[in-house]
């Protein structure tokens, strides 16, 4: 791991770069290779058909993980990024971790997954707005949250309100019985 100067730019990666370049040349065999390669049209729409063969492909987030370093799932991730970044106004970084400062080794394949080990997409001129491609992907697959409650996801859903929080943030009051009172 490396700790960035005061000139990085988290858009310029060299690794990012050349991921991009990688996932750019090979998206149309990627698409053919899911037999719906008409309809991924990077539009906003055409994330629900990715979201069926995310499914299809993968039972748990784990799964995703495990098989992050797939071609299918690289091409996954850059889909994802490229429908946001054409229709949100993101654009592709490589961010340093925001607790060590420093940059994980990019998709570190040898290495333990990270959070922050693979590219993010977020506002051009904001640091603190991003979201990872490949953590969308598993949580698509997520049936419950961290109490158990039921969780439906999708990547329409996750694309309609990207910086979505949790209710607690989103200025209401919580009810202080629990709703049971």
């Amino acid at each position: 791991m490396t700790e960035p100067d005061e000139t990085y730019d988290p858009t310029r990666h060299p690794d990012l770069l050349r991921w991009m370049g990688e996932r750019q040349d090979a998206h149309e065999r990627w698409a053919e290779q899911t037999s719906f390669a008409g309809v991924l049209d990077f539009t906003p729409a055409s994330l629900g058909i990715l979201d069926e063969l995310i499914r299809e492909t993968a039972n748990s987030m784990e799964e995703v993980t495990d098989q992050r370093m797939t071609p299918f799932i690289q091409g996954a991730i850059w889909y994802v990024g490229e429908v946001f970044c054409r229709h949100q106004k993101m654009v592709w970084k490589y961010i340093p971790d925001i607790v060590s400062g420093e940059l994980e080794p990019f998709f570190n394949a040898a290495g333990e997954t990270s959070a922050l080990d693979h590219p993010c997409v977020g506002a051009p001129d904001d640091p603190e707005s991003y979201l990872y491609p490949l953590n969308m992907l598993r949580r698509i697959l997520l049936t419950e949250d961290e109490v158990g409650n039921p969780v439906e996801e999708t990547l329409s859903s996750i694309f309609a309100n990207p910086f979505d929080e949790d209710d607690e943030d989103d200025g209401e009051e919580l009810d202080p019985t629990g709703g049971w009172g």
